[in-house]
């Protein structure tokens, strides 16, 4: 028998001696140490036994993040800082029922005191909300959003919660989606109930009070206990699983399984290490490459960031975003996807840093996306820089951009520089481009789904980026429609076919509406939200807009035959963009070409309508007439889009 043999079953025999005496040591300490978990009671709730535990019970029966309360009599759930009544559990389907405290049976004017949905709940939580998002056979399962108007609603989707809850025009819809949100109307608290309504459009705000008091299921993981179904008693020694009730013969086939899994695992722990110690200088030059790898690259990549235009995104440690940042020292703003914060490479290039709120998708289709958006590289789209993806941390770093962004011009404040209309052009013309660019421009098509000023970055020379691809969808190129499961954007931008299904396909034609509505917000100088432009189509903007143009009263003050020129082929394009349905619309590639060409040769486009059923009124136009008189705000009183201050 050669060394090697021997030193292999020495080792072997050592092992399984040690193995042996701990299986005897922990054997003898279960025996000691080992007792049942007898069931909690509280009030009218019995039987709270694993994963559950009430406060007092043994650390070893039953999980800290499933702990309950007993108070008054009453079992409590502490949950997202809210506190909530258990109603029952059921160990069967592993749900357990409970409604907000806040809620009181005998008062119908009480509701939960903190807003509940299913998007709370994300894969790592103890518990998951069991709704029709998660479940789609169980249609039972709706949210309830409780609503304040500015104006009454004539909706049957609409109750009204007097005479219990005070105060004017206060509703509640109970199958909430984004197309039946009326103007004017803010979520005041979002519900969620279990309680099935055969008919929810005929019931009473009495029948939704109950649904509250009723509450709402939680489903909680199946924990490892399982396999002690069929046993008497599960409890947790050490912090591990045991059943205390296995015959002799059960734990020494349990045995048997650990000692062969032990053997297989010492016998590949030596093969291993024989490999290792037999290549120490293989070994040695792999950790030399690791570490020469991980310590220069970030110095080597930033050291060439101003100089290269094709590199990949740097993966930046928290670490890292934290030196960036200064310890997220200075806040730029505030956004509906996290905060934004400057900062300094080590190469001295300043940085806009976006934290991301918690992201309900997993790190590799995180690191997926940015890696895509990292190949981009055009004049017109900001610059991704770097990404972190460490643990529940994300984060973007992008160039900075020193005018901010394009809303804050576009808005007419006091103090704020007024664009001329040739650098409104301009940075119309870029934005453009840059849209282009994310449609035909890569390898696959980019579509941005959320174009607005506040998404419009301006440079040092008010060179326009696009920016913020929180919303972006990937497709092939070959794609010309897309599918979404619900409709995305900023309202006032969204493009109509992602709430009319039978106008037309939502493909890439979704983004040059949001441009198109993008121009006329620069036209007209205010929100595309604007309360003006709702109830009918008599104060739809573009429509006045159109109106003015038609009857020759579109004039700038102050401006040249040059500026006019401009303002009225920026205000054509916008029309063309805003089509009501997507195949009137113009791609974006001649969306350039219309801005780059001259106004004369653009074609009029047919009337912009409010509704898809409105049917626009032929008119004739000539676009080589000349802009007259002011723009009107009504039929009789012209006012002035925008004037040139210079």
């Amino acid at each position: 028998m050669s060394a090697t043999k021997i030193l292999l079953a020495s080792h072997t025999g050592t092992a399984l001696l040690l193995f042996l005496i701990i299986c005897i040591q922990v054997q003898t300490c279960t025996s000691q140490t080992n007792h049942v978990c007898a069931p909690s009671s509280c009030g009218s709730l019995h039987n709270i036994s694993l994963p559950f535990r009430l406060k007092g019970d043994p650390p070893n029966c039953g999980f800290s993040f499933y702990e309950l309360s007993c108070e008054n009599n009453q079992t409590v759930l502490y949950m997202y800082s809210g506190r909530y009544l258990v109603q029952s559990i059921n160990y069967n389907n592993s749900t357990i029922r409970v409604v907000d405290s806040n809620v009181n049976k005998g008062n119908c004017s009480s509701l939960p005191q903190h807003s509940l949905t299913g998007s709370n709940f994300s894969y790592a939580d103890p518990f998951d909300w069991r709704t029709s998002f998660w479940s789609p056979s169980n249609e039972s399962q709706k949210i309830m959003m409780f609503m304040k108007c500015a104006n009454p609603v004539k909706s049957p989707l609409y109750m009204d919660t007097a005479p219990c809850i005070n105060g004017t025009n206060s509703y509640v819809l109970i199958e909430a989606n984004l197309s039946y949100v009326e103007n004017l109307c803010r979520v005041e608290l979002i519900a969620m109930s279990s309680l099935p309504i055969k008919d929810y459009r005929n019931i009473s705000y009495m029948d939704i009070h109950n649904r509250l008091v009723y509450g709402f299921e939680l489903w909680w993981n199946e924990v490892n206990c399982g396999i002690c179904k069929g046993k008497e008693k599960c409890y947790l020694p050490s912090k591990g699983f045991s059943c205390p009730t296995e015959s002799i013969f059960d734990q020494i086939i349990t045995q048997i399984r650990l000692l062969w899994w032990f053997i297989l695992m010492m016998i590949a722990g030596l093969i291993i290490a024989r490999t290792v110690l037999c290549s120490p200088f293989v070994f040695a030059f792999l950790i030399y490459k690791w570490l020469r790898r991980h310590l220069s690259m970030y110095d080597i990549i930033e050291e060439f960031l101003q100089s290269q235009n094709n590199f990949a995104p740097i993966r930046y440690s928290y670490s890292d975003i934290k030196k960036i940042t200064n310890g997220f020292k200075e806040k730029l703003g505030q956004g509906g996807y996290g905060s934004v914060y400057k900062g300094k490479l080590r190469s001295g290039h300043l940085a806009a840093v976006k934290m991301l709120d918690k992201s309900s998708a997993n790190g590799q289709d995180f690191i997926n996306e940015v890696a895509t958006i990292g190949r981009i590289h055009h004049v017109n789209v900001v610059r991704l820089i770097g990404f972190c993806a460490e643990g529940s941390k994300r984060a973007l770093v992008y160039d900075f951009m020193p005018n901010g962004s394009l809303d804050k011009y576009v808005l007419s404040r006091q103090g704020n520089t007024i664009l001329s209309w040739q650098k409104m052009y301009e940075i119309s013309l870029g934005v453009a481009r840059g849209i282009e660019y994310l449609h035909r421009g890569c390898d696959m098509q980019i579509l941005h789904f959320d174009i607005k000023p506040h998404n419009v970055l301006l440079d040092e020379n008010f060179a326009p980026k696009v920016s913020d691809f929180g919303l972006a969808k990937l497709y092939p190129t070959n794609n010309n429609t897309v599918m979404l499961t619900a409709a995305r954007g900023t309202l006032g931008y969204i493009a109509p076919e992602l709430f009319y299904k039978n106008i037309g396909s939502v493909s890439y034609k979704a983004d040059v509406y949001s441009f198109g509505m993008l121009l006329m917000e620069m036209v007209g100088k205010r929100h595309s939200t604007n309360p003006v432009t709702e109830s009918n189509s008599e104060n739809y903007f573009p429509d006045w807009v159109y109106n003015q143009v038609v009857d020759g009263r579109v004039e700038i003050a102050d401006a040249t035959k040059d500026e006019n020129k401009l303002a009225k082929k920026i205000i054509i394009v916008a029309l063309w963009c805003i089509q009501m349905k997507p195949i009137n619309r113009p791609p974006m590639n001649k969306v350039v070409e219309m801005l780059e060409g001259d106004v004369e040769s653009l074609e009029f486009p047919p009337k912009p309508v409010l509704f898809p059923d409105e049917t626009p009124t032929n008119y004739t136009y000539s676009t080589d007439e000349t802009c007259s008189s002011s723009m009107l705000f009504d039929s009789n009183e012209t006012i002035s889009l925008l004037i040139n201050s210079g």
